[in-house]
């Protein structure tokens, strides 16, 4: 999709979602489509039709920052399709997008990977805007040990939503998660318009998966800063979380994300998955993908006691087969 087609849909899905009474411009009865008319958008922002008509087309060359301001109150766009917007417009300015330079990767500093590394409890994880995790501490290295050694996925995230089918059992509101992968997406591009590698990860995206292309159509946007997730992690279970997420200094394109637990049960649970994860550090065992083991009750998780259980059964088979792949082959 080039920049003014992207433009005209993301105004367009943008007014059609504003009924009338909600701009404070009576029923509107009689309208064939729903939403604002385009001259009842230009009525909102102060301007005339004709030129609301040509900044829907995708025409946003030499629109000034104040004229953005009245069309993002006019539709009433929140903070972050307002920026999407800007960004949209700063695009179309500039020739960064019709060059197709490629954009440099991020690197994590090292001393914010040592930061990252030394924290203790919490699983925290930085990733980029392509959604790959660049950098974990143990916890989260445990937590997302599927997602990281999955080859569907190859580190990210957005691959894993929407590519592996282990995310839908993963991700325990699975259609929350998709939705909110697709929305910062949206955003990402429009504020980095000139990267390959996040346009060719969309494009990878729409063509592979329908989930992912109708939502893409939808060209909603939204910050992912702070909320709520609930994950299933093959060993312990069922995880409620809180999260934030912070840009790291230096880089608009990196993210740092730290979960806690929501509740005493995630916190029981979060303790074992700290365990689990040295136990197996320490007799050098790597996790390793495998089907959920409840498929036949996907909304309960183990308790503690019996996940323990489990845990300790699955080490004490482990540690017992050791000795034997010592020996070397037979002859």
């Amino acid at each position: 999709m080039d920049l003014r087609t992207e433009i005209s849909e993301f105004l367009r899905t943008r007014r059609a979602r504003i009924t009338p009474e909600q701009a404070g411009l009576g029923t509107g009865g009689g309208r064939r489509v729903p939403g604002l008319r385009r001259e009842e958008v230009a009525v909102l922002a102060s301007m005339s039709v004709d030129r609301y008509v040509r900044i829907e087309r995708g025409n946003l060359t030499g629109v000034s920052d104040e004229v953005l301001y009245a069309v993002a109150a006019a539709l009433q766009l929140d903070d972050a399709e307002a920026a999407h917007l800007h960004d949209l417009a700063r695009a179309a300015r500039s020739s960064t997008r019709r060059s197709g330079a490629r954009a440099t990767r991020p690197a994590l500093r090292p001393g914010l990977r040592t930061i990252i590394d030394s924290m203790q409890g919490l699983p925290a994880w930085a990733r980029n805007h392509c959604f790959e995790i660049i950098a974990t501490n143990p916890l989260a290295q445990a937590l997302y040990s599927d997602l990281l050694q999955s080859r569907i996925a190859d580190g990210s995230n957005a691959r894993s939503a929407f590519l592996d089918p282990l995310a839908r059992d993963f991700y325990v509101d699975w259609g929350q998660t998709a939705n909110d992968v697709v929305a910062v997406l949206c955003g990402d591009v429009g504020a980095n318009p000139a990267d390959r590698r996040l346009s060719h990860l969309v494009g990878e995206l729409v063509t592979r998966s329908d989930d992912f292309s109708r939502r893409w159509a939808v060209h909603d946007v939204k910050y992912h800063r702070t909320g709520r997730k609930v994950l299933r992690h093959r060993v312990v279970g069922d995880l409620d979380f809180g999260f934030e997420a912070l840009a790291l200094p230096d880089s608009t394109t990196l993210s740092l994300f730290v979960y806690y637990p929501a509740d005493e049960s995630a916190r029981e649970r979060l303790q074992l998955l700290e365990s689990w994860a040295a136990t197996e550090a320490r007799d050098g065992i790597r996790p390793h993908p495998v089907q959920p083991r409840y498929p036949h009750d996907r909304g309960v998780a183990p308790g503690p006691v019996l996940a323990m259980l489990i845990l300790y059964l699955q080490v004490g088979t482990e540690r017992q087969e050791l000795p034997a792949c010592k020996e070397g082959p037979t002859r």
